[in-house]
């Protein structure tokens, strides 16, 4: 009787021992599929979020509610570089052109984050400081391309740019497991109507 009570007590602890490791092991799955999901869904919703603020106020180039104060439609772009566009649009509708700039910061103010590659997305109005629009970019990248649709090379004459290409990518500022989530989007040859006219 001893000798099978000492096996079954062995088969009982390997067989234990299984099951717990089978728990830990769904445990560590479960952990790292919540991370994740939630990280690409976070990373997901910062770049819908900038993606619709950027194509919205680019879609506006040279708009002006008032008829009267458009200018030459060669003065609506001001800068027109790699990773940062200036432009005038009456954004708030009333009748008078709003000075509108969007760049990328230097990855130094990012220094705190484990991402060594996320910036921050900017939008500066006017002559008022810089708000942040969106954390963790890796990429924005602008293309300009002239009334031919050829590609201008830089540095760019803004007065020539017609239509436009946006890149953006988005990475979680922390990773889990080195794996940082990331989400892309590009708008092809957006061109603002305004831009058009000439």
């Amino acid at each position: 009787m001893g000798f099978s009570s000492l096996i079954d007590t062995l088969g009982s602890i390997i067989i234990g021992g299984l099951l717990l490791l089978t728990l830990i092991r769904l445990n560590a799955n479960a952990i790292e599929n919540y991370f994740v999901y939630g990280n690409d869904r976070i990373v997901q919703r910062n770049l819908v979020d900038a993606a619709m603020i950027l194509e919205n106020e680019l879609r506006k180039i040279g708009y002006c509610a008032n008829i009267n104060d458009t200018t030459d439609a060669s003065k609506y772009v001001l800068i027109a570089d790699s990773n940062k566009v200036k432009f005038l649009a009456d954004l708030d509708r009333n009748g008078t052109f709003d000075t509108v700039m969007y760049y990328v910061g230097p990855k130094s103010e990012e220094a705190g984050t484990p991402n060594p590659n996320d910036r921050v997305l900017y939008r500066q109005l006017n002559s008022s400081s810089a708000a942040p629009v969106s954390y963790g970019v890796t990429q924005f990248s602008l293309i300009y391309f002239n009334a031919l649709d050829d590609t201008m090379s830089f540095p760019t004459n803004p007065a020539a740019v017609k239509s436009m290409q946006v890149s953006l990518r988005i990475e979680d500022e922390a990773a889990y497991n080195n794996n940082y989530s990331s989400a892309y989007w590009r708008l092809l040859r957006m061109s603002s109507r305004n831009l058009k006219k000439r």
